[in-house]
């Protein structure tokens, strides 16, 4: 498959490779008695999850979950306490170089460098990920373009907006061509016109064998885009499986509720509103 079909089918990782993609057997992300603690808190209390080669999976849960620290683990940007998290089979912290290849990772509290501008900053890590300058400036025209920042393409990153940076952030997650993306929060702050060209590359991305594993508050876009969930609460795996399987036959929204929700009570308001 050549850059051409790619930019007409955004199926990224097979176009990148220059070629067509090695089937999967094993699972894409799994992870096993994950644990963290943050001096009396367990943030992450024996966690095990398993996510199929070419799902698009979401992970939902309440503020607090310990969903952000899972996913902090998972792609090596925070050591366990215990536990092993392996990408593709590759163990991401006893193997590390071999495993992050295969990632691409929108995090929580993206920090970029900010004198740069966003084509400076994605051409800049495409080096860093050992592409040759002139692939790595024509991903990066390329990526821009498509999530609506070709014109801003001189502007440095200090004067993005928020969506500006999530956006940007996506590309530099794209760029090398992953088998595997770890997104947290990939749509927040993002305008419903950018939202739909991100779920619809997320898609095609599943569509040719990746892998998509992001968060997400908004139960219904989880529930739109996904077809496998996880529920985590209070640093564990309340409910995981094929969406269908998850939400048993209610809305995930409702099922999250019954899940986490215990003694609930929506009559509940300040007194000084309702006079």
């Amino acid at each position: 498959m050549t850059e051409t079909v790619w930019r007409q089918c955004l199926a990224i990782p097979s176009a990148w490779t220059g070629g067509g993609r090695e089937i999967v057997r094993t699972p894409a992300l799994e992870i096993t008695n994950l644990g963290k603690r943050f001096g009396d808190k367990a943030a992450v209390d024996d966690l095990s999850l398993r996510v199929p080669a070419g799902a698009f999976f979401g992970l939902v849960g309440p503020n607090g979950a310990g969903k952000t620290t899972t996913l902090s683990m998972a792609v090596g940007l925070l050591r366990p306490d215990s536990g092993t998290v392996r990408v593709e089979g590759l163990d991401v912290w006893a193997d590390p170089i071999p495993a992050r290849t295969r990632l691409g990772v929108l995090p929580d509290g993206l920090a970029l460098p900010e004198r740069l501008t966003g084509r400076e900053l994605l051409v800049f890590l495409g080096r860093l990920r050992g592409l040759a300058p002139p692939v790595a400036a024509a991903r990066a025209d390329e990526l821009l373009d498509i999530l609506d920042l070709a014109a801003a393409d001189r502007t440095l990153v200090i004067d993005y907006s928020t969506g500006m940076r999530k956006k940007v952030g996506l590309a530099a997650a794209l760029l090398h061509g992953p088998s595997l993306l770890v997104l947290d929060e990939p749509f927040e702050a993002v305008d419903p016109v950018s939202a739909l060209t991100i779920q619809a590359m997320l898609r095609r991305f599943t569509a040719g064998g990746g892998t998509v594993v992001l968060s997400s508050h908004v139960m219904a876009t989880v529930e739109q885009l996904c077809d496998h969930v996880a529920v985590v609460h209070r640093g564990r795996i309340a409910a995981a499986g094929p969406l269908d399987q998850v939400r048993a036959g209610s809305t995930l929204e409702q099922r999250f509720v019954d899940l986490v929700g215990a003694g609930l009570d929506l009559t509940r308001s300040p007194s000084w509103l309702a006079s």
